[in-house]
């Protein structure tokens, strides 16, 4: 309810500033690159304000940020409860260690992969979907920030073979990321057998005091930790399923393998 309502203040704000520069809905399109169509659709509801829109306002109505701020709110305050605690750690965290037996994991899924697993719940409206692939997308910035976290992740060798036509791409940007100083990525290979991680997916961050929190997903909801034993646990666990995954130069090597499965792109 919070986020429908930073929503629409902030379409009654977007009609109250294009008014007050005297531009009709047509005019303001033509200078954000947007049909009057959509101006209107924004600015009426039937249409969901994403980050591009709301940047291009920002620049044309000279208001230094203020709605891409506001749309930041708002999608954070559409987030479930229970995640928003974990959203906080990630974002100021000085280190984060993810690790999912069958997915790429959240900071490093590409756009359309994040869509892709979101659509798995096929009852959630497309506006909705949007909204928070937007979401992860702004995440995932803080890869790109002056200081980034060091983000390690582990991922399973199947995770990484689906045959599907966003694999191709997605294991692109793996290997896009592992260049980076700060981000390492391990892969536990198919002949590992069984370990410890297939019974889930699992999230550490190091905050700036040294204190740590942890996250535990499921298919209905996500789990903050911050119990001193449970952290010890989850802590003894990600060492378990780091230790079975191949280093991060044979990672990437495997990572190059599969990508020319795909042929080229």
């Amino acid at each position: 309810m919070e986020g429908e309502q930073t929503t629409d203040l902030i379409r009654l704000q977007l009609r109250r500033q294009r008014a007050l520069t005297g531009m009709n809905q047509e005019e303001f399109g033509r200078r954000t690159r947007f049909s009057a169509s959509t101006v209107s659709a924004v600015e009426t509801g039937t249409r969901e304000i994403d980050l591009p829109y709301a940047s291009r306002a920002d620049e044309i109505l000279e208001t230094g940020g203020l709605f891409q701020s506001l749309l930041k709110m708002a999608q954070r305050d559409e987030l479930p409860s229970w995640f928003k605690p974990w959203l906080d750690a990630e974002a100021v965290a000085r280190q984060l260690r993810y690790f999912h037996p069958t997915l790429i994991p959240g900071l490093l899924q590409t756009e359309r992969y994040t869509r892709t697993v979101l659509r798995f719940d096929d009852t959630r409206p497309e506006a909705e979907i949007e909204q928070q692939v937007s979401s992860r997308l702004e995440r995932q910035k803080i890869l790109a920030r002056e200081r980034p976290p060091q983000v390690i992740a582990v991922m399973d060798e199947r995770a990484l073979r689906l045959r599907d036509a966003i694999m191709a791409e997605q294991l692109a940007h793996l290997l896009r990321l592992a260049e980076l100083p700060h981000v390492h990525i391990h892969v536990i290979p198919a002949d590992a057998g069984l370990h410890v991680g297939l019974s889930g997916p699992l999230a550490l961050a190091l905050l700036p005091d040294g204190s740590r929190v942890g996250y535990l997903e499921n298919q209905l909801a996500g789990e903050v930790v911050n119990a001193e034993d449970a952290l010890t646990t989850l802590q003894a666990r990600w060492e378990s399923v780091r230790g079975v995954a191949l280093p991060q130069a044979s990672s990437v090597a495997l990572i190059k393998e599969v990508e020319s499965l795909h042929g080229p792109q």
